[in-house]
Formats: structure tokens, C-alpha cells, sequence
């Protein structure tokens, strides 16, 4: 008896011992793991940078920095090589079955189509001025184009790189995702709406508000459970929408500059970064719940990101950034500069 009373004592001492090991290392939470730190792109005359995306399959990630994409191997940061030539790059999106990757040029009006080994440039489709956010839907196998001022989107068949159709989205768009289903979503920041396009007939299939947020920018989506994550300006808000109905479920206050979203089905965790310098990181208790999880503090401009599902790192990019002018009547708030040469990018995990 009492060796059976010794045992249970100790076995009790290992899982309270266990728990507060997990616990923490629970709290311990995403923190800064990896720095990689790049020059001026070439035949660039400003420092700019846009959209990440990381393809977890290959292992790799695609960083759009002004006149050039940037591919970097996933796990060591190597630089594997540079796509050079553009003029003010976006987005990318990979087509894998094809063997493509695609990349909006909003300087040009194009999509630049490129060989996802080689990395070489192997043909190009018009797309409109300001050419913006890029998304493969893998169900229709076409690439949706957004483009912002003209209000449209331009529809590209992946496996022969043309141009299928434009669609009139009646709003400037901003980020898109896929369902796999036949479903594209698509943030209309002007109108502060979240259009539904079905990938096949090219038509539009609904149109729904989303207040509380305003000027809607990022987004992404838990395709499982039908919820989408729309994160905008003004007011700055982070919702959750069912994405059957529309209907919005459940909404957070997030710091100023959204520019990106990202969910991660294994975790449940759903991450927002924003230009202040803040990843908001929130979990889906349920498919009808959903809680704030922890707050990431990482540069100020860090306001694109991308999520390796593989590792569940996240990668995001900025640069250093001048001070603000004093303000003039011309320009009453004027905004802080990125200094030229100074992109890096900037690893958090756990």
C-alpha cells in the first residue's frame, strides 16, 4: 500500500510538474527568432515593399520589394535568387500544378509569369493599372488579379497564362482569398464590403457589410468551418464573418495599419499585422467563438506578413524609417519615410 501511495504521489508530482512546464512554456509565447537584412532593389529609387507569400510545400517565400521579387529558402533565409525588371510589384501567387508563379506589377498594369524553378520570366498578361493582391484559386485553376483604382478584377487562366475575363467589383479591392470550392472573397476597402465572386461563372454571388470595421484591407479565411477574418483601417477592426451568410459573428479592436491576415488551421490561431508595429494573434475557441490569444511587438512599417504553415513562423518585412516631417498646410499629417537599403525581414515563432 504504501509503495502504491509513494507511486501515485510521484505520478501526482509529474503531471502538476508537467503542467507548469507547459504552462510555461505556453508563455513564453512568439518571439523574434530569425533577422535576414537585404539592399536596395535593384533600380529602385524609393524603398518600398508589399505583400509576402510564403509557399510551405516548396519552402520558400516570396517578398515583394519594389522593382524585384525576393526568394528566400524558408528554413535558412538563403537567398535563392531575385526576379528582376519590374516596376512596382505586389503580390505573388504559385500555381504548382503548373509549374508557375504569378506577380502583379501595378506600375505596368501587368502580371509578370514566372518558372517556379528557374525563377525565369516566361511571359506576361495584361492586368489594369494598380494591379494589387493576387490570388490562385486552385478549384476554377485560374489567377484572380485585383486591381484597385479601376475597381476590377482580371481573370487569368493558369495553365496558358490568359486573360479569361474582367469583372467589375464596384469598389477599389484589396486582399482576396480562395475557397478551394469555387468561391473567391475579396475586401472592397472604398465601400467597406466583402464580395463574394464564384471562380467559374465569373459573377458575382453577394455583396455584404463589415461593420464594425471600415476600409477593409486584410484577409483570410478558415475554410473548414466557412469563417472568414476581415481586418480594416477605419474604424480598426478585426471580423469574423460566416462566409454562407455574411453574417458578422464576433469583432476585435486592432492597432492602426492593417495590412495583412493569416489563419492557421492546426493551431486555430488567426494573425493580423499591422503598420504600428503589432501582430494580433486571436484563437478559434469554436467555430463560433473566438478569443485574443497574445500581441506580438515588432517593427514599426511591419505591416505585411506570411505564415509558414509547416514551421508556424512568421515572416514579416519592413525597413528603418526617417522621422516625420513637420507638418505644412499641403501636407498636415505627414507620414514617416522607409530609408532606402534598410528592408529586412524579421522571423517571430515560438
Amino acid at each position: 500500500m504504501k509503495t502504491h501511495r509513494i507511486g501515485r504521489l510521484a505520478s501526482g508530482a509529474f503531471v502538476i510538474l508537467g503542467a507548469l512546464s507547459f504552462s510555461a512554456a505556453a508563455a513564453v509565447g512568439y518571439h523574434l527568432v530569425k533577422k535576414y537584412t537585404f539592399g536596395p532593389a535593384e533600380g529602385a529609387t524609393r524603398e518600398y515593399f508589399d505583400y509576402i507569400t510564403v509557399d510551405s510545400a516548396a519552402r520558400r517565400v516570396y517578398l515583394s520589394h519594389g522593382t524585384e521579387i525576393k526568394v528566400l529558402d524558408a528554413d535558412t533565409g538563403a537567398l535563392v535568387g531575385n526576379i528582376n525588371g519590374l516596376k512596382q510589384d505586389h503580390g505573388v501567387a504559385v500555381a504548382s500544378e503548373f509549374g508557375r508563379g504569378f506577380i502583379t506589377d501595378g506600375g505596368q498594369g501587368k502580371v509578370i509569369i514566372f518558372d517556379l524553378q528557374t525563377l525565369k520570366i516566361t511571359g506576361e498578361a495584361k492586368a489594369d493599372q494598380d494591379a494589387d493582391s493576387i490570388v490562385y484559386d486552385p478549384s476554377s485553376k485560374r489567377v484572380f488579379v485585383m486591381n484597385g483604382d479601376p475597381h476590377s478584377s482580371t481573370v487569368i487562366d493558369a495553365k496558358s497564362g490568359s486573360v479569361v475575363s474582367t469583372i467589375d467589383l464596384g469598389g477599389g479591392p484589396e486582399f482576396a482569398v480562395a475557397d478551394g470550392k469555387g468561391t473567391v472573397y475579396v475586401n472592397i476597402e472604398d465601400k467597406s464590403e466583402l464580395v463574394a465572386i464564384d471562380s467559374n461563372t465569373l459573377k458575382l454571388k453577394s455583396r455584404w457589410p463589415l461593420a464594425p470595421a471600415g476600409a477593409p484591407t486584410a484577409l483570410a479565411m478558415d475554410v473548414q468551418h466557412h469563417r472568414l477574418f476581415s481586418a480594416g483601417r477605419n474604424p480598426q477592426m478585426l471580423v469574423v464573418l460566416d462566409s454562407d451568410s455574411g453574417k458578422v459573428l464576433q469583432s476585435f479592436p486592432i492597432s492602426a495599419g492593417v495590412d495583412a491576415a493569416a489563419f492557421e488551421p492546426e493551431t486555430g490561431l488567426i494573425f493580423v499585422s499591422t503598420r504600428d508595429g503589432m501582430v494580433h494573434i486571436f484563437h478559434e475557441d469554436s467555430p463560433d467563438k473566438f478569443s485574443e490569444s497574445e500581441t506580438i511587438k515588432t517593427e514599426f512599417g511591419a505591416k505585411t506578413m506570411g505564415l509558414d504553415t509547416k514551421t508556424h513562423n512568421l515572416f514579416v518585412d519592413t525597413a528603418d524609417f526617417a522621422p516625420a516631417p513637420a507638418p505644412t498646410a499641403e501636407r498636415p499629417h505627414p507620414q514617416r519615410t522607409p530609408i532606402q537599403g534598410t528592408f529586412h525581414v524579421l522571423v517571430y515563432g515560438k
